[in-house]
Order: C-alpha cells, then sequence, then structure tokens
C-alpha cells in the first residue's frame, strides 16, 4: 500500500428484499422472529410519517436503509386520520398507506404499531379530542365505550391495510403490529379494570387476523401469544415473559425530545453503539431506534404540555432529513458487524465466561464452525486488556467489541471509524447571497410586511356567557390554543378592595399553560408555566378606573398532556381563584359571570391563509412592533438549490407560522433555557440518562424551524406570523441547512474498517485502520484539507488541535489523498506518516471541505 493508497473493497450489505406479490409466514420463537422458516436479526427505526413530508419521505427511507435497518417502524396517530368521529383523513402527510408503500419499494418490512394510543410526545397521545365527551367513558380501562371506539379504530386501519394487501401474510411489507403503548408503566392506578383490560386489548388485536404477530410494549403480563417488549435506553437486561418469546426492544432512544424552556439533550453515539451491541450481546434479536428520524412537529401537533416544534431527537438523521454524523455511520458499522453475527446468534443461546471484574465474553457456537463473540467491557473508569480464546484484546471502558469468527474484532462501540460532519445553517440575504451568520432584516422596507391587530377579548359572534370559571379543554376541545375569559366590573368610590381609589392587585391562578392579563384594553401581565409543571399563579398591580371596567383573560395551551395515568383528564385554562387583592380587602371575582370565546378573531377569518384577500391587512409606513396579538404577513422568494429550509425567529416572542398557508409550527424563541447543566463535551462511559449530556444552556429552547422544501411554491411565497407576546418581524431570517466540514478521528489501536471483511469464512485482510471522507452530496469533491495533524490531536469537529506530538508530512499526505476525490481513504499508520513520538498510541485527526 502506497503513502495515500485507499482501499476500495466494498462490502456487500445483504437486505431482503420483499416479494410483494406473494405472502411471507411471519411467525417467532424463543430466539426471534421468524420469517419464512428463518429466525432473523433485524434491525429497526423509527420514522413517523406525519414529522415529515410525502416528498421527504422516499430519501429518508433510502437513508435508513443505507445505514443498514431492516425495518421502518411507525405508530398510527388516531386524532390526525379521524379529528371528526366516523371522518377519516389520509392524505398529504397523514398517507399512510402511500409510507407504508414506500418502504416497501426500498425492500424494508415495516413494523405498525396502530395503539392506537401512542405517547410520542403527540398532543393528547394521539387520542381524539371528541373521544372525551362520548358519555361514560373511561380511557384505557375496562370500560364498554371505550372499548367499542378503540376496536373501532383499531379495526378501521388494520382493514385499510388489508385492502391495500400490506401485511407480509399477503405479500406486503408489515410483519409486525402493537396493541396498547407502555400500559404497563401506569396500569396499577387503574386497579383491577387494568388486567381485564389489557386482557382485551390482546384478545381484540389477535382476533382482526392480520397473519402477523403482536407485541404489547412495557407490559410483563402480556397474555400469550402477544410478545411483550422492552422500551428504555437499556434493554440487555430485559428478559420477555415466556421462554417461548423472543428478547425484543420496541424504543431504545437515540437522545431525547426538546421541551420549550429547556436545554436541549443528545446521546453520545459511542453509549447508544454500547447499548445496542450489549442487548445483542445477552441473546437479543430485533431492535429498534426511537427516533431514526425524528422530524417536526408541524401545526398543533406537539404535546406534553411544552413539547418544542422540533422533534430532531438527536436521531441519527435529523429533523431537517440530512445525515447526522457520525452517529449515522457509527451505527452503519455496528449493524455491519452484527449481521456477520447473524448466522451464530440465530443459531443458539449465547454462554457467558466472565474474563475479570466488569469484564464478560458471550459466545454463540453453532455446528460447521459458525462462532461469534462479544467481548464487554461494562467499567466506566479504566480501560482493560483481556485475554479470551487465548488471544489479548484491548476493551476501552464501557464499550463492546464484536468478533464475528471468534477471533478478529470487527467493531468496537467506542472506536469510531466514521466521518463526522459540521452541520451549520448558511443564513440568506436580499440579494439571495448567503452567510454563516443572521442578516440584520431591520432595515429592509418594512412596506414589505402588512399587519392586522387581532381585538383585546370579545370579538367573534359565537362567544358565551356562563357563572364561574371554566376549564379550557372541556371549553374548547382544542380547536384553538386560546380561550378568552372576560369580565365587566363597576368600580365605585367606596370599594374596600381598593388602595387610594383605584389600585389593586389582580390575582389569577391557572392549570396552565400561558396566561396574558389585559386591563382596560391593555396588557398587564403575562406568566407561564413550565414542562415540569404547567400551573401559572400571575399576580400583577393594576390601575382601575372610576365607573365601569374590562379585564379580560386569554389564556393559551402549549400542546395537551400526552403521558400518565388517566392523562385525559388533565385540565388547562383558568380555574381560579380570580381575585382583585387591595390593602384592606379582597373581591373573588372567581364565580361571578364570565364571557367567554373560543379561538380568535384572526383564525375565524382564517388570516393564517396568506392568499385570501382580506380587508384586516393594513399596509402603513411604520410597522407596529412589540406589541402583543398582532398579525403579520409577507410575501419572500423561494431559496435557491436544494437545502433544507429553515427561519431565524430571532425577535418574536410567542406564536405560531404559517407558509402558504401550511403551519410549520408554534414559535417561542423568547423561552430560555436555564444557563446550567452544560459542558462543552459529554463523557459517554456511564449509564445514560436524559439530563446526562446537555447543550443550549442560557440560549432560546428553539430558534430555528424547519419550513419544508414542499411548502415552497416557485417564486413568491406567503409567510403569516400571529404573534401573541410581541416581537419585530423585520428580525427574523431565512436559512438553508448545509453540511459544512467534513471530519474524521481515527486512531492505531481501531479496528480495520468494516467494508474490509467480507464474510467471516474467508480470509480476511487485516489492512489496519483507515480514516475514510466522503463528500455528501453529487458531484461534489473535497476541495481542501483544512486541518491535519498526525500525532496526539485532540478537539472535534470544527475546533481540532495539534497536540505535543505531531508529524510533519500529515497534511501533505491527506490533501494527496483526497483533493479532487469524491471519497478518499488514508491508512492510519506510521508507515503512511513516520514516527513522530514512538511508545504512544497516535491517531490521525483530519477537516476538509467539499463544493
Amino acid at each position: 500500500m502506497g503513502r495515500a493508497a485507499a482501499w476500495r473493497r466494498p462490502f456487500i450489505f445483504l437486505v431482503l428484499l420483499l416479494p410483494l406479490c406473494s405472502a411471507v409466514d411471519v411467525t417467532y420463537d424463543h430466539r426471534a422472529l421468524v420469517i419464512d422458516g428463518a429466525r432473523r436479526v433485524l434491525i429497526s427505526g423509527s420514522i413517523h410519517y406525519p414529522r415529515s413530508t410525502p416528498e421527504m419521505w422516499a430519501g429518508l427511507i433510502d437513508n435508513a436503509k443505507n445505514g443498514g435497518l431492516d425495518v421502518v417502524e411507525t405508530y398510527i396517530f388516531w386524532n390526525l386520520h379521524e379529528p371528526v368521529r366516523n371522518q377519516y383523513d389520509f392524505e398529504g402527510r397523514k398517507d399512510v398507506v402511500t409510507f407504508v408503500k414506500t418502504v416497501a419499494e426500498a425492500g424494508l418490512y415495516v413494523h405498525l404499531r396502530i395503539g392506537p394510543y401512542v405517547c410520542a410526545e403527540w398532543n393528547y397521545g394521539g387520542f381524539p379530542l371528541w373521544l372525551h365527551f362520548i358519555p361514560g367513558i373511561k380511557f384505557r380501562t375496562d370500560n364498554e365505550p371505550f372499548k367499542r371506539e378503540m376496536q373501532r379504530f383499531t379495526a378501521k386501519i388494520v382493514d385499510l391495510m388489508q385492502q391495500e394487501k400490506l401485511y407480509a401474510s399477503q405479500g406486503g411489507p408489515i410483519i409486525l403490529s402493537q396493541i396498547e403503548n407502555e400500559y404497563g408503566n401506569i396500569d396499577a392506578a387503574y386497579g383491577s379494570a387494568a388486567k381485564p383490560y389489557i386482557n382485551w386489548a390482546a384478545s381484540m388485536a389477535t382476533s382482526l387476523d392480520t397473519g402477523v404477530p403482536w407485541v404489547m410494549c412495557q407490559q410483563s403480563d402480556a397474555p400469550d401469544p402477544i410478545i411483550n417488549t422492552c422500551n428504555g435506553f437499556y434493554c440487555d437486561s430485559f428478559t420477555p415473559n415466556s421462554d417461548k418469546k423472543p428478547k425484543m426492544w420496541t424504543e431504545n432512544w437515540s437522545g431525547w425530545f426538546l421541551s420549550f424552556g429547556g436545554r436541549a439533550p443528545y446521546r453520545p453515539v459511542e453509549d447508544l453503539a454500547f447499548a445496542v451491541a450489549r442487548f445483542f450481546q445477552r441473546g437479543g434479536t430485533f431492535q429498534n431506534y426511537y427516533m431514526y428520524h425524528g422530524g417536526t412537529n408541524f401545526g398543533r401537533t406537539s404535546g406534553g404540555p411544552f413539547i418544542a416544534t422540533s422533534y430532531d431527537y438527536d436521531a441519527p438523521i435529523d429533523e431537517y432529513g440530512i445525515i447526522r454524523q457520525p452517529k449515522w455511520g457509527h451505527l452503519r458499522d455496528l449493524h455491519k458487524a452484527i449481521k456477520l453475527c447473524e448466522a451464530a446468534l440465530v443459531a443458539t443461546d449465547p454462554t457467558n465466561t466472565s474474563l475479570g471484574p466488569n469484564l464478560e465474553a458471550h459466545v454463540y457456537r453453532a455446528g460447521s464452525g459458525v462462532c461469534a463473540a462479544f467481548l464487554a467491557n461494562i467499567g466506566t473508569q479504566s480501560d482493560a486488556t483481556v485475554t479470551f480464546n487465548g488471544k489479548s484484546y484491548h476493551l476501552p471502558a464501557w464499550s463492546v467489541s464484536i468478533l464475528p469468527d471468534c477471533r478478529n474484532v470487527v467493531f468496537n462501540t467506542a472506536q469510531i471509524n466514521s466521518q463526522a460532519t459540521h452541520l451549520e445553517m448558511r443564513y440568506l440575504t436580499s440579494n439571495s447571497q448567503d452567510s454563516d451568520q443572521p442578516i440584520d432584516s431591520s432595515k429592509a422596507s418594512q412596506s414589505d410586511w402588512s399587519f392586522a391587530v387581532e381585538p383585546v377579548g370579545i370579538s367573534k359572534s359565537n362567544a358565551f356567557t356562563r357563572s364561574g370559571l371554566l376549564e379550557q379543554i372541556n371549553t374548547t376541545a382544542d380547536v384553538s390554543d386560546y380561550l378568552w375569559y372576560s369580565i365587566r366590573i363597576d368600580i365605585k368610590g367606596d370599594e374596600q378592595f381598593l388602595s387610594n381609589g383605584t389600585q389593586s392587585n389582580l390575582h389569577v391562578e391557572s392549570l396552565g399553560h400561558v396566561v396574558h392579563a389585559f386591563v382596560n384594553g391593555k396588557l398587564s401581565g403575562s406568566g407561564m408555566g413550565n414542562s415540569g409543571n404547567a400551573k401559572v399563579t400571575l399576580e400583577k398591580p393594576i390601575t382601575l378606573v372610576q365607573g365601569k371596567n374590562k379585564i379580560d383573560l386569554l389564556s393559551a395551551t402549549v400542546g395537551l398532556q400526552n403521558y400518565g395515568a388517566f392523562f385525559d383528564l388533565w385540565g388547562a385554562g383558568i380555574t381560579g381563584p380570580v381575585k382583585l387583592k387591595g390593602q384592606d380587602g379582597t373581591k373573588d371575582l372567581s364565580s361571578d359571570e364570565w364571557t367567554y370565546q373560543i379561538g380568535l378573531k384572526g383564525e375565524e377569518l382564517a388570516l393564517y391563509d396568506g392568499s385570501k384577500d382580506s380587508s384586516q391587512w393594513v399596509s402603513q409606513p411604520t410597522l407596529p412592533k412589540g406589541q402583543p396579538l398582532i398579525w403579520y404577513k409577507t410575501n419572500f422568494d423561494a431559496p435557491e438549490g436544494n437545502d433544507p429550509i429553515a427561519i431565524d425567529f430571532t425577535g418574536m416572542g410567542k406564536g405560531e407560522a404559517w407558509v402558504n398557508g401550511q403551519s410549520i409550527g408554534r414559535y417561542w424563541p423568547t423561552y430560555i433555557s436555564s444557563q446550567n447543566g452544560c459542558a462543552t463535551s459529554c463523557n459517554y462511559k456511564g449509564t445514560y440518562n436524559s439530563d446526562k449530556c446537555l447543550k443550549n444552556c442560557g440560549k432560546p429552547s428553539q430558534l430555528m424551524y424547519h419550513v419544508p422544501r414542499s411548502f415552497i411554491q416557485p417564486g413568491s411565497n406567503t409567510l403569516v406570523l400571529f404573534e401573541e407576546m410581541g416581537g419585530d418581524p423585520t428580525k427574523i431570517s431565512f436559512a438553508t441547512r448545509q453540511t459544512g466540514s467534513l471530519c474524521a478521528h481515527v486512531s492505531e489501536s481501531h479496528p480495520s474498517p468494516i467494508d474490509a471483511w467480507i464474510s467471516s469464512q474467508q480470509k480476511v485482510e487485516r489492512l489496519g485502520p483507515v480514516l475514510h471522507l466522503e463528500c455528501p452530496y453529487p458531484n461534489q469533491v473535497i476541495s481542501s484539507i483544512k486541518f491535519a495533524s498526525f500525532g496526539t490531536p485532540h478537539g472535534s469537529c470544527g475546533r481540532y488541535n495539534h497536540g505535543n506530538c505531531r508529524s510533519d508530512s500529515a497534511l501533505a499526505v491527506v490533501q494527496q489523498a483526497c483533493i479532487g476525490a469524491k471519497s478518499c481513504g488514508i491508512g492510519v499508520s506510521t508507515k503512511m506518516f513516520g514516527d513522530p513520538c514512538r511508545g504512544i498510541t497516535k491517531s490521525l485527526a483530519v477537516e476538509a471541505a467539499c463544493s
């Protein structure tokens, strides 16, 4: 091999192409799912069809396939498909049939998680609100009205799939279905009615005759033949409730969800890969990433409350559909290593041997020399050297090495061979040039924007009056985030609760989630809850006038509760008390007569559909800024190219945005996360939890909001904003999501590239470790090398630094190998670069750019 030689031998990654015209028999035994008589090791990933667009589906699924997935998993979202009882919608992003067929066209299987309760940080857990109003209904328990509706919808989905011949028993891709969801986490709260309900749900599901197995996740008492499965960050210690059922992991959380007001969680890929390898090491044969692509909570679909619009989840494919490296690539290599072991994994149960404290080996040995081994160091502090089958192996702390022939390591979870990418937002200027910094558009002509003022208080003809304070969800049925509470009071000079004749404190208590108080048409104060406590207590000094006064309280929800026992009964809105408090007394308004308005006047007028002419829109030289309850509208040209689009909502407060009449979701850039808890890096070693690795402290929880390309039309487009709290729309910016740099950092101790291994039965060419770079887009080549160092470099992509030990030839070697090529591979060895510091393990770090 020459100094800059690149290895070019491809690994043939086999994916079973589905015989879509012939039936497939899917069963299971204690080891695995059995497809047409053969046990299978299956890698799955969650992609929720409504969290992306039909135009994105094929690309997402192709990236999933290229990443080594066999199965795509999705929930079915009841409230999306049946917003009104017996009125169904399967169009556009709701077209689950087309989504399933798109998966099939890629040659992958489908796991259809019908639920119909889904959790998923989705509004109301996926239940339609009309379900709540059925007389006598109680959710998720042994209740006839609920069971009747659940069975009707479940049967509707099964029938829809069967009509399209999408079950494997009909020649389609669906090999699994799920009924209920994580009920075992909360079933104790339902008492003696829980077990009959679960038994009924299992019986109802199997009676639908899908011809494929059903699962229940987190349900240790799932009755036969339902397979009980595990959800969590780690499931290697999970055991199914029968020795006739396989060990399956339906949710391996690849990251965590983002909340408004929260810091951004992420999960290091070394730990994620460790969890996966441990699961297969200890007998698992089906594993699903939740999420593989998280996507976006468009419209008002996010739950929580306070779940952000972004559902990125730190998944291997990011919110915008771009591969996240090195997570995607490292997991792809892991999947290849596991597949090299498949024949051994499905043939037998593993034998376990201790190699020392926190050190263990699991071996799968079958006839004809079939053997695979997993060596694990589950210690969090120290690397270890172990002896296995007479050979010595180095095991980094908190890692698993995979040996598909019980001799040679092809993969270690802590050693990343895959490249990393530095993703960045390129901001668009008015002349279509781009920049890596937000564009200050405040100098742009304000005539580019028009506005409409949302009236304070009651403005719709369908307002109504009631005595006392009404709970919001029961009042609005969630047709809008907003409910106005309005009261008129007559102030006389001798009121005991007033100070100095007109001064008082307004005290408002709400179940959540946001409250704005207006007195005589002027904003007096606002309050908001958070993801940990949605309740709001607002107390503000106000000035009343002698005679008639009007108090208008605007209550706003930010997604409905989606998890927990009896979550459907959790309320929202101003339930009181509402009081006027003074130095000498208190006036309780809670039981007085209030007037209510569901939703906004602008919603009734459909101002969000900017294509409609409306006399409400005003164009003036001066645009109102920093004022609550303003609708804004502008036109913009479609950004050039095909890169994903985002809007930076700097300058805005809180509200919702629509592009060409389609909602891109709620925005809330003024909700700032805590200053504490973030670090420049996160140690992957040791048990992960959702608070372990955090970033974005002291910043807006979400500043950038995805606009799918399919929402954009050629030429002019319309952006409409409803600003609830007060903002300046001239400060927002458009940007495109692009790959900035390619990076890789590989040491001499890393295994050879997984693609160099053809099979465990053939002689393996030991190339040694190789650093590989590849441009992400067609027609791109590597145009520059920003950094190259062989020795002891340190840092991360975009922030590499030389160490005390470095080779003088590194940059020249890398430039010769890579410049002008779409991809390149460079051996990481002293033969390539010389030995700048003998006696220590060296590494090669490279940052490159493509154009």
